[in-house]
């Protein structure tokens, strides 16, 4: 049972020794170890003037404590309230202890066992970035850290990328085959220093050392600064992967970047010193400064600054906004403090390929990219990409969950009664594990489309079963047969398999963060996404709870001429849209009003692509409110190529700025018992305003429209009897406009709204989204 204030106990009274003592076991559960957990409760409890014991066993700690009943009280008092920040305390199960503990014993951090310990999830916890103490020290020419890369104490450090396996242990991480020195050794042991039992503690003297070819520590970092100094392209080996770093300054080094790395106009995350240097780059408010400082020192996209010394041109295309990150290592400070200047730092990939993590790989597959590695011997045990967020009127959304969020615990809100993994989608894949009231998502995956992102995952699903000690015998799946994911659920037993419609997924992911209880209605814009009735969704309004769904309304369907060469060119998805929109009523758009458009192609392929339109040939047709925003860009000659999931909705936002519109004109009919947005007159006075002065202000009307459309639709399913709390789900929400607009109008209607906070609203959280579902059913069969 959980305990309180008091001595709640499952037996029948507290055990008492012949001094009238009491004598408990209390096991807490959550995310409890590598957070100074352990010595917290060591001081705690010797300051109380208890004798007794605290370990580490599995994934949760273990107090055995005896002495006055008020002490032991107040001990679980503190445990809940005043654990170490990093700590997540879940339940305080309180029992008798087993063993006498005799009098003025005292109180000591015990061995950590592997023994059964308690059942659910084991909590593990995610790194934590440079803590403002030690980054006192790392800068302090008289501390024996002074420039130490990898500094760290229990407020800080590497700990789910370097965890081989729990009870956490120095030795069961990679930082075992490291020694500790005797002054390290001393502070290890010492319970009142901050570094009491911090597993990754090292100095200049036993810990880890950086690596230039033959140079070594300080010489391998200048020589690492050195080759960025001159505009090189340097491979870094971080926390949780490798790094390409090069100048931020340097629009030359930064296009040769996106040559080698395969990536042309994706933005790429700048690292800055200090917020001093954010400011220069970004317009920060209150909100930005609180997501720049959290431990978990995320990227965090902002408007910038157009007297910026980055080049948007090079470092962001297509977006007035910045992705920005502060330092999250001694490494990564030193550097920035070394070279002043903002540095570019992105993945340690070619663009759709698993972030390297292995030495061996990572000089292999970033050999004809990187300039120069530094590297360091300190292995990485799990791959964890940066996280990426952004702030929506003062709060925090996810676009990234990794890096300093996962694995953290998510919670479930119905408990899964089987132990099970859900397998997420296709594109910036995660998976989760959930067992009880908690799920876990893993690491971002990236595209999982080939056998190099599918080993990965593999890898990833193998070391996180073990640590949470979670063996699924369930499995989770998108509906889509052709998906890597599903493909992977086919090696459990058909029984064991539950099919998740992808849209469900993602509004179920939505309120289970927020732990709606539901029913809830649910708005899902997304790119692409099979439906239960085998057509491709992505503009969808549904009634649903975590068992089940009812489809309300929808965007009118239209082709994509070629298939997925429509979703890379959307130019190819306007022409759908223009000759194939699904007929409901409107007048076809005439030849006038869509010659400026249409002339722009080569005739034979104007021709070739109207018959494909015409006769239906390799032309799937989607409900989609995300081809509907690339038929817009295109139309808008805003963006004609998509070379990144996303590209072209971005630029339409982009080009919107910060330009308010009326809507343009719309309608909404009713088709075999759905309403349905008809997006032919919309299109229509897109075609007949187009121009280069009116690029900005039809690019905002757009995103007015949509905005009235789903109110209008949303609406029509509360006046039908449907609940009035919302959830928001699927990648199109990642837009800041779509997301302030939608979610206000839908408040003037007396509606409450919910989007995602800490998880992602794209396909970086159906994962999540399906362990709800799954969770739910099971529960339901009882099963």
């Amino acid at each position: 049972m959980n305990g309180g204030g008091g001595l709640p106990l499952r037996a029948a009274g507290p055990a008492r020794d012949a001094t009238g003592r009491n004598r408990v076991r209390i096991v807490v559960s959550g995310t409890v170890q590598g957070v100074g957990f352990r010595p917290f409760v060591h001081r705690t409890a010797t300051r109380l003037g208890l004798d007794g014991t605290v370990r580490n066993v599995n994934g949760h700690v273990v107090i055995d404590a005896a002495g006055a009943p008020l002490s032991l009280s107040r001990l679980l008092t503190a445990l809940r309230t005043q654990a170490p920040p990093s700590a997540t305390v879940g339940s305080v199960e309180v029992d008798r202890a087993p063993d006498d503990m005799p009098p003025g014993a005292g109180f000591t951090i015990g061995p950590s066992a592997a023994g059964p310990g308690q059942s659910g999830l084991r909590e593990i916890p995610p790194d934590a970035a440079t803590c403002d103490a030690c980054l006192g020290e790392l800068f302090a020419p008289g501390n024996r850290r002074y420039r130490h890369p990898f500094i760290n104490c229990t407020a800080c450090g590497p700990r789910a990328t370097v965890i081989e396996t729990l009870p956490y242990d120095r030795a069961r991480t990679t930082m075992g085959r490291f020694a500790l020195c005797p002054t390290c050794a001393q502070e290890y042991g010492n319970q009142s220093d901050r570094r009491h039992h911090a597993e990754p503690l090292a100095c200049p003297h036993c810990g880890p050392r950086l690596i230039w070819d033959s140079l070594r520590d300080g010489s391998a970092l200048q020589a690492a600064e050195g080759l960025v100094a001159v505009g090189g392209i340097l491979a870094l080996k971080g926390i949780g992967g490798y790094q390409l770093v090069c100048a931020a300054t340097r629009p030359d080094t930064v296009d040769e970047l996106r040559r080698r790395k395969h990536r042309p106009h994706k933005p790429l995350a700048v690292m800055v010193a200090d917020l001093s240097a954010a400011r220069r780059l970004a317009h920060v408010d209150r909100a930005a400064v609180r997501e720049l400082t959290a431990p978990d020192r995320p990227v965090v996209l902002l408007p910038a600054r157009t007297d910026s010394p980055v080049p948007s041109a090079a470092v962001h295309p297509d977006t007035g906004y910045i992705g920005i990150f502060l330092p999250t290592s001694g490494l990564h400070h030193l550097l920035l403090r070394d070279l002043a200047r903002p540095l570019v730092v992105t993945s340690g990939n070619v663009s759709g390929e698993p972030l390297a993590i292995d030495d061996v790989d990572a000089r292999e597959r970033l050999a004809g990219i990187a300039d120069g590695f530094l590297t360091h011997d300190r292995g990485i045990r799990s791959r964890y990409d940066d996280s990426v967020v952004q702030v929506v009127e003062g709060t925090r959304m996810t676009l990234r969950r990794a890096r300093g969020l996962a694995p953290a615990p998510l919670p479930l809100p119905r408990s899964a009664t089987t132990p099970l993994v859900a397998v997420g989608a296709q594109s910036k894949h995660t998976f989760a594990l959930a067992d009880g009231r908690q799920a876990v998502l893993g690491p971002h995956t990236g595209d999982l489309h080939d056998a190099d992102t599918l080993e990965a995952f593999e890898s990833s699903y193998t070391h996180l079963t073990r640590l949470t000690g979670v063996t699924p015998r369930t499995v989770a799946h998108d509906l889509h047969p052709r998906y890597l994911s599903t493909q992977w659920a086919r090696r459990f037993p058909a029984q064991h398999r539950i099919p998740v419609q992808h849209h469900h997924a993602h509004i179920a992911a939505c309120a289970a963060e927020h732990r709606l209880p539901g029913p809830f209605l649910g708005v899902a814009y997304d790119g692409l996404g099979l439906g239960d009735d085998g057509t491709l969704w992505g503009g969808e309004v549904l009634l649903a709870d975590y068992t089940h769904f009812r489809r309300l309304g929808r965007f009118a369907t239209a082709p994509l001429p070629g298939g997925e060469s429509a979703v890379r060119h959307p130019d190819r998805m306007a022409l759908g849209y223009l000759y194939g929109t699904e007929p409901l009523g409107s007048p076809e758009l005439p030849r006038d009003a869509t010659a400026a458009f249409t002339d722009r192609f080569d005739p034979r392929a104007h021709a070739t692509l109207r018959t494909m339109v015409r006769r239906g040939i390799n032309a799937p047709r989607a409900s989609s409110a995300g081809r509907l925003f690339d038929a817009a860009a295109a139309l808008l000659g805003v963006c004609d190529e998509v070379t990144y999931e996303g590209r072209a909705a971005i630029a339409l936002e982009a080009a919107a700025g910060r330009r308010r519109a009326p809507a343009l004109p719309w309608r909404l009919v009713r088709v075999a018992g759905l309403w349905v947005y008809d997006p032919t007159p919309t299109l229509m006075a897109l075609c007949a305003s187009s121009g280069p002065r009116d690029t900005a202000r039809l690019a905002a009307a757009f995103h007015t429209t949509i905005a009235e459309v789903t109110a209008a639709l949303v609406e029509k399913a509360t006046h039908a009897g449907a609940p009035r709390t919302v959830c928001l789900g699927g990648g199109c929400f990642a837009n800041r406009r779509l997301v302030i607009d939608v979610r206000r109008l839908l408040q003037a209607l007396d509606m409450e709204v919910y989007v995602g906070v800490d998880v992602p609203p794209g396909d970086g959280g159906i994962s999540y989204g399906q362990a709800a579902i799954a969770a739910a059913r099971l529960s339901r069969k009882g099963t």
